[in-house]
């Protein structure tokens, strides 16, 4: 028998809607998970289910609402049109692709079975996260691993770890950057702006900032810019502890402040747009820094559907 081979995107995951219920069993699911939260469970999860989930749920449903798409959510979406793109690149070489998230429809445990059953006998899975992190890429593995416990058989797997500096992914952001300025000018300066996360991971191994950082200066150096010209911050820091610096909420009206009036912002570490880029960055981070003095602001999206990230997925599962 032949081999049959198949591919597994996964991205983060996503309320089914945009209504409270549905957030609420999103972020605890997503909150739940030692990886993306490590404190002691009987100190957090009361501290979740009583505390955080009643404040946040309300607010975080009201953001969601903001950016939702007419019939989906736009990481769902743009996940969607990624699989069919991707499969339709992949057609000629018979494989199959699939997605699954991490938190929510589809499970990775549903599709590994369904893949499974369809006689699926190589499986590559692709984290739908270019930079490595203990809290996105990590859970991935955990519940692959965990999945594969409960089955009698399975496929022979790949898992791709990170394509943080592959010589696609860097062109395919360099061009986002250089067809946005062709639209809409030039802004003063660049912000490469990443997903936080607490400085303490990085301390015990997390290579998430190195990824990051490796990142900008490749894409920074295809575009030609000085250090004057681009800076890396990060976003959506939660709780007291410390995390990755500079944190964009802070550094945005500093920028400002000292005069630089224009800012163009990308987010790298996300492979489609979804709350923290529509809402985060292309709206509240925008009136933070107007407020605060700077007079143009422009999102550059993420890749989404693009076939240049068509391509870069493609050479990733096929090792091309």
């Amino acid at each position: 028998m032949g081999k049959k081979k198949a591919v597994l995107l996964v991205n983060l995951g996503t309320p089914s809607s945009p209504t409270k219920k549905s957030v609420r069993q999103f972020l605890r699911d997503f909150l739940s998970d030692k990886r993306v939260v490590d404190q002691p469970r009987w100190f957090w999860l009361p501290l979740l289910n009583f505390i955080i989930l009643p404040i946040r749920t309300p607010r975080v449903t009201r953001l969601y609402q903001k950016i939702w798409f007419e019939q989906d959510s736009p990481l769902r979406y743009y996940t969607e049109r990624q699989r069919t793109k991707l499969g339709a690149a992949l057609k000629n070489d018979q494989i199959t692709v699939e997605y699954a998230m991490t938190y929510g429809e589809p499970s990775i445990s549903a599709q590994l079975k369904k893949l499974t059953e369809q006689g699926v006998t190589d499986l590559t899975v692709l984290p739908l996260y270019p930079q490595y992190s203990v809290s996105t890429t990590a859970p991935i593995f955990d519940q692959l691993g965990a999945a594969i416990k409960q089955q009698f058989n399975f496929p022979a797997v790949h898992f791709i770890h990170d394509y943080h500096d592959h010589p696609l992914y860097i062109q395919a952001l360099a061009k986002s950057v250089k067809e946005h300025w062709r639209e809409k000018g030039q802004a003063e300066l660049l912000i490469f702006s990443f997903h936080g996360i607490p400085k303490r991971y990085v301390t015990l191994g997390d290579v998430y900032q190195q990824h990051a950082i490796r990142t900008v200066e490749l894409v920074a150096a295809e575009l030609g810019l000085t250090e004057q010209q681009y800076k890396l911050c990060y976003q959506s820091r939660v709780g007291r502890e410390e995390w990755l610096k500079p944190y964009l909420d802070a550094t945005l009206p500093e920028i400002a402040q000292s005069g630089t009036k224009s800012v163009d912002i990308i987010s790298p570490a996300f492979a489609c747009d979804c709350l923290e880029t529509l809402e985060e960055l292309a709206m509240e981070n925008k009136e933070l820094f107007l407020e605060s003095g700077g007079q143009q602001y422009h999102y550059i999206p993420c890749l989404n559907d693009q076939d240049e990230h068509i391509q870069l997925l493609q050479a990733l599962v096929t090792n091309r």
